[in-house]
């Protein structure tokens, strides 16, 4: 069975995961700490950075929007339109809301490995700042869903997870339109919530 390289609180690893369940990909979900990174962990990514998909045959695949390619060619498009302009809204989407979770993600690791009194403020405000403008077009114009989602659909559900799981009553106000959209997308693929990111 193939295997993912995956840690729970992180956004990609939650993308991966659940568009794999969505495309009906059976997989192992294998934690993993990226801080310490162990020698075989390397070996299947020496970037030492997660997610990373595994195949049957030992070939590792990542990152997330390379994995998300892969899973959507062994599933027959199960995650990307066939359609050329339909296909490139879905990659779009994926794209942006990855972006979003870059910036969230650069605003934590700022905080975490570095002392107080040697935080760059004009930094954290750089990277706030371009999360809030992804999450305020996004709210502007929610994207539809439809019966068949996209791996956009699911990477938009995962990064705003994340941004509640690191950032909870700092980035929904006045964005009521994307907070019932994740209500939404919980309530139709119920069977995706369990992948969603949360604390270690």
């Amino acid at each position: 069975m193939p295997k993912i390289r995956c840690s729970p609180p992180s956004p990609y690893s939650a993308k991966v995961r659940m568009s794999a369940k969505y495309a009906g990909i059976d997989f192992e979900s294998a934690i993993t700490v990226t801080d310490q990174p162990s020698a075989d962990f390397l070996a299947d990514n020496p970037l030492g950075k997660i997610p990373v998909f595994i195949t049957d045959e030992g070939e590792s695949i990542y990152d997330s929007r390379a994995i998300t390619q892969y899973l959507n060619r062994i599933s027959r498009n199960a995650l990307f339109p066939r359609n050329a302009a339909k296909r490139t809204e879905a990659e779009r989407l994926e794209a942006l809301a990855d972006g979003i979770c870059d910036a969230l993600l650069a605003h934590v690791y700022e905080r975490r490995y570095r002392p107080e009194e040697m935080w760059q403020q004009s930094w954290l405000d750089l990277q706030w700042g371009k999360a809030m403008r992804g999450l305020d077009i996004l709210n502007d114009t929610p994207p539809k869903l439809p019966k068949k989602i996209t791996a956009g659909h699911i990477a938009l559900r995962a990064c705003l997870a994340y941004a509640s799981l690191r950032f909870e009553g700092k980035w929904e106000r006045g964005r009521s339109k994307l907070t019932r959209w994740a209500k939404r997308f919980d309530d139709k693929f119920p069977e995706l919530t369990a992948f969603l990111p949360r604390s270690s």
